[in-house]
C-alpha cells in the first residue's frame, strides 16, 4: 500500500495568486512521481492560534501571500517546525518570514523587520532594487546544497512574485550558526536558505512550485515530501 502523508500549507489562500494555483498542482505532481497518497490542509493563518494543525502534519509549507492575517501564527509555525526538526518548505513570504524568524530567535536579532510590515528596527528584510513581481531569472545553487540536490544541478530559471528580499546588508551577518545560503540570483542577491542540521528548512524568494504551470516537477516540493516520508 502506497504511504501517506499529512501536509500543512500555512498561508491566507487567494484564488488569484498565481502561486496558490500552482501549489495543489505541484504537489500532486510531486506525490505522483513518488507514488504516495498525500492529505492536503490549507490552513488559514487567523486559525492557528495554538498551532495543533501544524503540529499534527508531517510536513509544513509556508506558502506566499505576505502580509498575513496573523503573521505572528507563521513565525510561532515557523519557529515550531524549527525546533522540532519538521520538514519545512518556505517559498516566497514563507522565505522572508524564515528569515527574520530565525534572526530573531537564533541570533537574538529581538528587533530584526520587515519593511513592508514594519516602521523600525533592524530591516533584513527590505525592499528589492528591482521588483520581481511576475519575473524570472537565474539562480545559482551552492554545491552540496539541498536544493542543488533536489535539483541535480548548480542553476535553476525561477519564477518570482515580490517586491522584498534580505537586506545585503546583513546576509553576512545571518550565516555563522546553522543557516547557510545556498541561492543566489546573477547579481550575488540572496534568494535561498538551508539550515544545516535540519532533516528539512529550505526556504527559497523564488516560487519553485511554478514548474507545475508550465508541466514540470518542482525538485524542491518533492525533495521536502521525500524529507517528510524519511521522518
Amino acid at each position: 500500500m502506497a504511504a501517506s502523508l499529512n501536509l500543512a500549507l500555512v498561508g491566507d489562500y487567494r484564488a488569484t495568486a498565481v502561486a496558490h494555483q500552482a501549489i495543489p498542482l505541484a504537489i500532486r505532481r510531486a506525490a505522483t512521481h513518488l507514488d504516495i497518497n498525500v492529505n492536503v490542509n490549507w490552513l488559514p493563518t487567523n486559525e492557528l492560534a495554538d498551532l495543533s494543525a501544524v503540529r499534527g502534519s508531517d510536513a509544513i509549507w509556508v506558502v506566499p501571500g505576505s502580509p498575513y492575517v496573523n503573521d505572528e501564527a507563521v513565525f510561532a509555525t515557523l519557529r515550531w517546525a524549527r525546533e522540532h526538526h519538521k520538514p519545512l518548505l518556505g517559498s516566497c513570504g514563507g522565505f522572508q518570514y524564515a528569515v527574520i524568524e530565525y534572526a530573531r530567535n537564533v541570533l537574538g536579532w529581538h528587533d530584526a523587520s520587515h519593511a513592508e510590515t514594519d516602521k523600525g528596527g533592524r530591516m533584513v528584510i527590505a525592499p528589492l532594487s528591482c521588483s520581481l513581481v511576475e519575473q524570472r531569472g537565474v539562480v545559482r545553487f551552492a554545491p552540496g546544497s539541498r536544493i542543488a540536490a533536489a535539483y541535480g544541478a548548480q542553476s535553476g530559471d525561477e519564477g518570482y512574485h515580490c517586491n522584498f528580499g534580505v537586506n545585503p546588508d546583513f546576509s553576512e551577518a545571518l550565516e555563522g550558526k546553522n543557516l547557510r545560503i545556498t541561492s543566489w540570483d546573477e547579481a550575488g542577491d540572496v534568494r535561498g536558505i538551508e539550515l544545516t542540521d535540519h532533516p528539512f528548512f529550505v526556504a527559497t524568494l523564488f516560487q519553485s512550485e511554478r514548474a507545475a504551470l508550465l508541466n514540470k516537477n518542482s525538485p524542491l516540493v518533492i525533495a521536502w515530501l521525500q524529507a517528510a516520508l524519511r521522518a
